[in-house]
């Protein structure tokens, strides 16, 4: 399984008047994840022939994030594959201490972008985010 991470900090904007990352933002923040792995592994080829749309998001808000903090987070894939035209995204945000502040799973249905239908995940398009990088 090949992981992606990339360190985020929360700006004035992302912050509710808790005082802390507004639980939208953290959803943004899951599929900008999901958007810049995709564009970090996948095929250029790829890239250009198919879209993936969310069908579902879990989110388990585990702690906070105040402003000007940062968090690592981590995507990666199911291990497991895909499951037809469907794939299951992980996401860890964690923070500077190490915990995980937010955790998420989420599926995504990868559709072919000339016809605008859903079709099976093909191959070699998982084959890149299943491999050990």
């Amino acid at each position: 399984m090949s992981a992606f991470e990339k360190r985020i900090t929360a700006e004035p904007g992302d912050i509710d008047e808790l005082g802390h990352v507004n639980n939208a933002v953290w959803v943004r923040w899951i599929q900008d994840m999901a958007v810049s792995h995709w564009a970090a592994r996948a095929d250029a080829v790829h890239a250009d022939a198919y879209i993936w749309v969310v069908v579902r998001h879990e989110i388990d808000y585990l702690g906070n994030v105040g402003p000007g903090e940062s968090v690592v987070a981590r995507t990666w894939v199911d291990p497991e594959g895909p499951r037809g035209a469907r794939f299951d995204r992980h996401v860890e945000f964690s923070g500077k201490d190490g915990k995980v502040k937010v955790r998420a799973r989420s599926t995504w249905a990868i559709i072919d972008r000339a016809s605008g239908r859903i079709l099976r995940v093909p191959k070699e398009v998982s084959a890149r985010f299943l491999e050990k990088a």
